[in-house]
């Protein structure tokens, strides 16, 4: 496994590989490794001959700058992880590599970042979309790889692929969870042991809920979840929402022909943890 720091030297290694005719696949992470995701390194690695792990904490995608003050930075704890997966690159750059000077792009998205975390999180998406349209640039991979717990940010990106016809394959990977059920996220770790007792609430409630669709209507099963989460005192629902699953606009009624995911952000603290799940 060879470390990076730069892009000229990546594209370097790349160039080597891409002229050996391998495939290169893009893991795409803000370092803080879990379990979750190996998962996205080993389905690269099942998938291509190459496998880069970006490891960098993207500052644009940040609306709130304590949140960012605050992120975990494990670079060396990450790169232990990664040296008994299939990885064979990581790319861990500075903030002044990726932006030598300021980003002015605008990405616009139309109806999938005004809903959920586009509304609550203004400009979170456009920095997701500079920071891996710059990754996409640096790595030209043919398969990029990310995880479904940010259901969102998985739509947006791959309409960005679409506007920018870059020639990449967007894959989405299932959520991995804790033996409790809890999500996996960087963000645990951050988590008061109270906080990290109660959050388990929020995969259960979730799973609750997909039988419980069978017999409420959608509104009725959106402020079930709400009350039932908010009755902890060390939880706050920010948002509960059915959407379907192509342009996540909140649905009216079940069996639409698109599909139904759940959607959800609870405040744990001072922890924001999001989840999702599948309506069949």
């Amino acid at each position: 496994m060879q470390v990076f720091p730069t892009i000229a030297a990546l594209q370097g290694s790349l160039a080597d590989a891409r002229r050996a005719g391998f495939r290169i696949g893009l893991v795409p992470t803000m370092g803080a490794l879990h379990s979750g995701h190996i998962s996205l390194v080993e389905r690269c690695g099942a998938e291509n001959e190459v496998t880069v792990v970006s490891i960098f904490v993207n500052p644009t995608q940040f609306n709130d700058p304590r949140d960012l003050a605050v992120y975990p930075r494990t670079l060396p704890q990450d790169l232990e992880l990664l040296r008994d997966s299939c990885c064979t690159r990581v790319f861990a750059p500075s903030v002044e590599e990726m932006y030598p000077e300021p980003d002015h792009r605008a990405f616009h998205f139309g109806a999938l970042e005004q809903v959920m975390e586009g509304v609550r999180r203004p400009g979170h998406f456009n920095g997701v979309a500079q920071i891996v349209s710059k990754l996409f640039e640096a790595t030209v991979p043919h398969s990029a790889y990310f995880g479904e717990k940010d259901f969102q940010q998985l739509a947006i990106i791959r309409a960005m692929v679409r506007q920018l016809q870059l020639p990449v394959r967007i894959v989405g990977c299932p959520i991995v969870r804790e033996p409790d059920g809890l999500a996996m996220s960087s963000r645990n770790r951050l988590l008061t042991p109270e906080h990290r007792k109660s959050a388990v609430l929020i995969s259960d409630t979730l799973l609750k809920s997909v039988t419980l669709s069978r017999v409420l209507t959608i509104e009725a099963l959106c402020e079930w979840v709400e009350m039932r989460i908010n009755a902890d005192p060390l939880l706050q629902t920010e948002y509960f929402a059915i959407v379907d699953r192509e342009e996540l606009q909140p649905a009216r009624f079940w069996g639409d022909p698109r599909g139904l995911q759940g959607c959800i952000a609870v405040q744990a603290g001072q922890v924001r943890l999001i989840d999702n799940i599948a309506y069949e």
